[in-house]
């Protein structure tokens, strides 16, 4: 039903039912992580005015567990980047997963999402420092990959009077990865959300 990235690095699946309505992914080495996105797989929906609380929860022996609101998905907002650099032990508040027994080792911080209603989320209020990214950021970012993908190909370019003939090596033009820059960017501009149909 949920998926979750961490800093570009695991892909976790595999979430921990740890109630009906409740989730747990594990966080390991979790102090060098910036962000972890959160996504719906696409093989669930949320059922009708439901969608997802995200919460962070540090190892904390002195205190217990204590969650922090990162923000949400939904059906129309399936995925959310949240920065958790900037969260600190010790900071949260109420939150559903109550006293529930839910395993933490000492170095693994864990993601946790709550089924609740639409009408619910929208009263909560996230803290501050996650920072949730919106599609503004997510389009710089790709238009900046672009970009960078054709700088570093195009470092490489040779003219064909440079190019020595090599049987295990394959060679693509240019010009085909500047039309692919150009209609991935052009389709972006039409369409955020292209590349999830």
């Amino acid at each position: 039903m949920f998926g979750c990235l961490v800093a570009g690095r695991l892909v976790q699946t595999d979430a921990q039912q740890v109630a009906s309505d409740k989730f747990v992914f594990t966080l390991p080495d979790y102090e060098k992580v910036n962000h972890v996105v959160v996504f719906m797989l696409g093989t669930v929906p949320f059922p009708v005015g439901m969608g997802g609380a995200v919460y962070f929860s540090f190892p904390d022996p002195a205190v217990g567990q204590v969650w922090q609101l990162l923000g949400f998905i939904t059906n129309d907002k399936p995925s959310a980047i949240f920065r958790i650099s900037g969260l600190k032990a010790g900071e949260g508040g109420a939150h559903p997963f109550g006293m529930m027994a839910v395993p933490q080792a000492p170095s693994v911080a864990q993601v946790g999402v709550s089924i609740e209603s639409l009408d619910l989320l929208a009263q909560q209020t996230p803290v501050s420092t996650s920072a949730v990214s919106t599609v503004d950021s997510f389009t710089q970012f790709t238009q900046k990959m672009l970009e960078s993908l054709y700088n570093f190909t195009s470092s490489f370019a040779l003219s064909q009077a440079q190019m020595t003939p090599n049987p295990s090596e394959m060679f693509v033009p240019a010009s085909s990865i500047l039309k692919w820059y150009e209609n991935f960017q052009r389709r972006m501009m039409q369409n955020p959300n292209f590349w999830k149909t």
